[in-house]
């Protein structure tokens, strides 16, 4: 599904690389989970993938295909095969939540159907049925400012799935959440990126999430991968190695 190659990427200059040299290859179907501590290169190394951030160098191949010198409509198609779950949530606040999922649909639509919000009945039918999965379906038309965070989240989820996608990328989904909610929105991150085969990377903080959910745990570290396995490999010693103080797991 995802092959990375050598990836670099700098903001400023070669002695403040934030991923440097990074390998890695994603199957599909797999839900992948990378951990480590802020400036370890997370963030950075998913919007490469989607390509929201331009490498310095190295190849990135989704698909078999690469992605580096993509643009025009050949990038905006492939942003379409990729869903992102934002942080921040990144809704249209004043709009509600059928609508802030429905827009996931926009980037497959044409100018002026997406212009004028004329979603098909399918389209209509798969984002009532995506809320009712996850439990919002009684909030559908309260505008996305008056939910909570681990709604709003589960409304993100929602609206990455109705562009269906074929790779789900998602960037601190729980950072702002309490456990309860955090384990709602990974829950169903997890059942529904199965149910329906798509492979997921998401970047985490937090190490007993990580054992709790992944199928593969990637960790980074100053812009490295220094560990790549299964959740029940990842001792306490090694993720002390990634966080660089003591996490017991």
């Amino acid at each position: 599904m995802l092959e990375i190659r050598s990836l670099v990427k700098n903001y400023t200059n070669p002695d403040t690389e934030v991923l440097r040299g990074i390998d890695l290859n994603v199957n599909a179907g797999e839900f992948v989970v990378i951990i480590g501590s802020s400036g370890s290169g997370k963030t950075t190394l998913i919007r490469c993938i989607n390509r929201l951030i331009t490498p310095d160098s190295g190849e990135i191949y989704f698909e078999g295909k690469p992605t580096n010198g993509l643009k025009g409509a050949a990038l905006r198609k492939l942003r379409t095969k990729i869903g992102m779950i934002f942080q921040d949530y990144n809704l249209i606040n004043r709009s509600n939540v059928m609508q802030n999922v429905l827009h996931g649909r926009l980037g497959q639509m044409g100018l002026l159907k997406s212009g004028l919000g004329l979603y098909s009945k399918a389209d209509l039918v798969a984002a009532h049925e995506l809320l009712v999965a996850v439990g919002l379906e009684e909030n559908m038309y309260k505008k996305a400012q008056a939910l909570s965070g681990g709604q709003m989240q589960r409304v993100g989820i929602c609206r990455a799935m109705m562009q269906n996608p074929k790779l789900l990328l998602a960037d601190e989904p729980i950072s702002s959440l309490d456990p309860a909610s955090a384990h709602v929105v990974l829950s169903l991150m997890k059942t529904l990126t199965k149910a329906r085969g798509l492979t997921s990377i998401i970047n985490l903080h937090q190490v007993d999430f990580a054992k709790a959910y992944a199928d593969r745990i990637i960790g980074l570290k100053l812009g490295k991968i220094v560990f790549d396995g299964y959740p029940e490999e990842l001792t306490d010693e090694i993720a002390e190695n990634i966080y660089g103080e003591p996490v017991y797991v």
